[in-house]
Order: structure tokens, then sequence, then C-alpha cells
């Protein structure tokens, strides 16, 4: 049975910004519990490129306008035959929760960033070897705390991300189903088309063509070439059939 690998390519920059932070949360939620110190500095590393991410722009903003573009979109299936519209109106009913719990939150990771714990080892962080137990004393005995008192900390620290995670799965749930995936095919490793309102592109390719797409574009218009993953012996064939979702 062959192996379908996904790729995704933001097509502007605040998709580029909820797909790394995505990112970031997934691994977040990953690296715990917190049992020693290696996955202790993955998770306060993590923690520290999300603030970075939140200091950088309104996230919050681009995500309420979203959310109730979501909704303008649903409101619209109410004119279309046939549609269930007690699921429409349960989603539109989770859109507006959500937006509402966005929108009474706290500033984006203001509560992460006034912690004690996380401003001391974030100031650490970008020198070498710099979270030694002699540079973060404090950190060497909180990791010494039972088990227990960690996760209760860390669960706190996590519940904080609640209001954006919940908010930014949806969106990204909905704009990843707006798209269905088509069978296309390229022509010497190269392949384009035009993306008019789109914000993500999704590739599934297999595994066994050793390929991977670079992808260039913006909102109206993109272009990808297939490179082979062993770039010195590898080949891209004439014509490559993949499957394509523009979202």
């Amino acid at each position: 049975m062959s192996t379908v690998v996904l790729f995704e390519h933001p097509l502007n920059e605040k998709m580029r910004t909820w797909l790394r932070v995505e990112f970031l949360i997934d691994q977040l939620h990953a690296s715990v519990p917190l049992t020693n110190t290696v996955s202790a500095l993955t998770f306060f590393r993590l923690i520290g490129e999300l603030l970075d991410i939140f200091e950088r722009g309104d996230m919050r903003t681009e995500l309420l306008k979203e959310l109730e573009r979501q909704q303008q979109k649903l409101r619209a299936w109410a004119d279309v035959p046939g549609v269930d519209m007690t699921v429409v109106e349960a989603l539109r009913e989770k859109l507006k929760r959500q937006s509402a719990q966005l929108m009474s939150a706290p500033r984006m990771g203001q509560q992460l960033r006034e912690d004690r714990l996380i401003g001391l080892v974030r100031q650490r962080l970008s020198i070498p070897g710099g979270c030694c137990s002699f540079d973060l004393p404090g950190l060497h005995i909180w990791l010494h705390l039972p088990q227990e008192s960690r996760d209760v900390q860390v669960n706190a620290w996590l519940e904080t991300l609640v209001p954006l995670h919940s908010s930014l799965a949806t969106v990204l749930d909905l704009i990843r189903q707006s798209g269905a995936f088509r069978h296309q095919t390229s022509l010497n490793g190269f392949y384009q088309d035009n993306a008019e309102g789109a914000d993500l592109l999704r590739l599934q390719l297999q595994l066994e063509d050793s390929l991977y797409p670079q992808v260039s574009g913006h909102k109206s218009r993109y272009a990808i070439r297939f490179m082979p993953f062993d770039s010195e012996r590898g080949e891209v064939p004439a014509r490559l059939n993949f499957q394509l979702a523009c979202c």
C-alpha cells in the first residue's frame, strides 16, 4: 500500500502565520508531560516562539474577521435546496461562541508573557547552553517538584491558549474542507494555475515518487516545481500525476 504525503503551502501572510501557530501549538501538546530537562526546554522554547509571533501582529483581529467571514458563508447555505440547516445552524452557533470567547480573552499570550518562570527561561534560550542549572537554578528546582505539581502549572499555561487554539482549529478546518482534491499533471516537473481568492494550497504526493514541491505564489497565481528528494541521483518524470486542492 502506497504512502501519501500531504504538503500545505500558504498563499498569504495571514495563512502563513496561522499554520506556524498551529504547528507550534501541536508540538506544545505533544511535548507534555514535562518529565525531564529536555522536554521542559522544548516546551519553553515553543512557548517563546509563540510569543514572538504574537508580538509581531494582531492575530486575534484576523481570526475574528475570518470567523465572521465563515458565518457569512454559512448564511448563504440557507438558500441552497436540500441543505441540512440543523447542521449549518449548529456550526454557526459554534463560530459565534468561539468569536465571543476570543473577544473576551486577555491579550493574546499576556498571561504567558507575565509568568516569571517562562520569562526567566525565555531570556536564556538564545544563549548556547544558557539554560544550565547554574544559569537557571529556578528552573532546576522546578524540575524537581512532584510531577503532579508541574502538570498543574503546565495545564494552566496551556489553558490560556484555548480560546486561540479552538478558534484557529475551526477556521483552518473549514478552509481545508473548502477545496476538494483533484487530479493534476505536471509537465517536466512544473505546474502553474490561478488561485483567485484562495488562502492555501494542499498537495498529495506518493512517497515512492521521492519528490517534494517548491511553491511560489500569492493570492491570484501560483507555480509549483517538483524537486527530487535525492538531489544527486533523483529524477523528475516528464509527466507527474498528483492531487491538488486550492482552498
